[in-house]
């Protein structure tokens, strides 16, 4: 290998033909083939989604941090309530949000590792009902995948609006937008998506457009209204002219490639995949003698691992696993991220890709002083993988 393979929890490594789209001349963003090419983004992202025809996509130029503020400038107005399942950094960063556009928050909190039941839930609202929850799929801080088919169903029960994070989940983990009740799901490109950073991206249901058409106060963002966005996306998909501000072009014909290689697979596959992967690595982890952030693996992500460093280890042994060729990142919980590390395995990743991150971690603790048996992890991930 010429080059460390990148295996943090994104940007990932992208497929040679969203890299090779990504090169090609950019036309005009009002260019005939272009305004097809978006139509059919829009389209995908809907059916990735596993949204119905009446949810409307949005592919903004920015990050995923512009996608939750999108979605939270436009469904909160001052004084609404909103209760933030908090499983984690980005899960305070989405309540530090709403707090920013007038929300009142009640934040309902795991500890690191640990997540949020839809009984704590009901529970919570049971004391303080809210107009507005809101979900992080996976917090790529601590690992923790949460059960949002089962908060959202909560959720409705109170009628409330959900808005899910689906950043480190989206075209990964299983998510099913309309049938789970889901109002804005929303996630960024560089991650399972598997097109490199530079766009949000979201989708809203009819009762979360509904619930922006009936505000009493203007959006706070100029940016990210969707009373400028909305237009604009209706017409690129009805193969029309529109303009606001203008789209990232390549970025845009490039997740149109990648969005049509996660239906390729098909969903189901993707979410199988994706399991199947994850099992693996953290398989080799634990026969390496590790353990993880997250305090059950029934509620560990699909997208990446959270390992606990060995007694005697710490984040100086990464450097070691990059001269043996996988890039992993560091932890990012401030209250534990001297305590793990991450390995990302989402998107385009194969069986080769996270046999070799275990292999380079392997090969880097023993660098460390660690002494782990050689291909012990490799072994029990394989047999995983067959």
């Amino acid at each position: 290998m010429s080059r460390p393979y990148l295996m943090i929890p994104g940007p990932i490594e992208f497929t040679d033909e969203v890299m090779s789209e990504m090169s090609r001349p950019t036309p005009s963003h009002v260019d005939p083939a272009f305004i097809e090419v978006f139509g059919q983004a829009l389209e995908r992202l809907r059916t990735v989604f596993l949204a119905g025809p009446d949810y409307q996509p949005f592919i903004l130029a920015g990050s995923g941090t512009l996608a939750m503020d999108s979605a939270v400038a436009n469904l909160v107005e001052p004084g609404d309530r909103a209760l933030v399942v908090d499983t984690g950094y980005f899960s305070q960063r989405m309540a530090d949000i709403v707090q920013r556009y007038g929300g009142e928050v009640t934040l309902l909190s795991a500890a690191p590792g640990e997540t949020i039941t839809p009984e704590q839930l009901r529970a919570a609202l049971a004391e303080d009902a809210c107009d507005l929850v809101t979900i992080t799929h996976v917090d790529t801080s601590t690992g923790v995948l949460t059960d949002v088919k089962g908060l959202s169903a909560v959720a409705k029960e109170q009628d409330a609006l959900v808005i899910v994070d689906g950043v480190c989940a989206a075209a990964a983990e299983e998510m099913r937008q309309e049938a789970w009740g889901v109002d804005v799901y929303l996630t960024a490109s560089q991650k399972a998506i598997g097109t490199p950073p530079g766009l949000g991206l979201l989708v809203a249901s009819p009762a979360a457009l509904a619930k922006w058409r009936g505000r009493k106060h203007p959006v706070g963002s100029y940016y990210s209204d969707w009373g400028y966005w909305l237009p604009i996306m209706q017409a690129y998909e009805a193969r029309k002219v529109g303009y606001f501000g203008t789209p990232a072009v390549n970025l845009v014909m490039a997740l149109n490639v990648s969005l049509q290689q996660i239906l390729d697979e098909g969903m189901e596959q993707v979410f199988a995949r994706h399991v199947l992967l994850s099992n693996a690595v953290k398989a080799g982890l634990a026969a390496m003698g590790m353990t993880q952030l997250p305090a059950d693996m029934a509620h560990a992500a699909h997208t990446l691992s959270c390992p606990c460093y060995p007694e005697g280890i710490d984040a100086g042994f990464l450097r070691f696993v990059r001269a043996e060729g996988a890039i992993l990142a560091g932890g990012l919980h401030p209250v534990v991220k001297s305590k793990y590390f991450r390995i990302g395995h989402m998107g385009a990743a194969s069986r080769a890709d996270v046999l070799t991150a275990l292999g380079a971690v392997e090969a880097g603790l023993r660098q460390a002083g660690y002494a782990v048996e050689p291909g012990v992890g490799l072994a029990a991930a394989q047999a995983v993988l067959a």
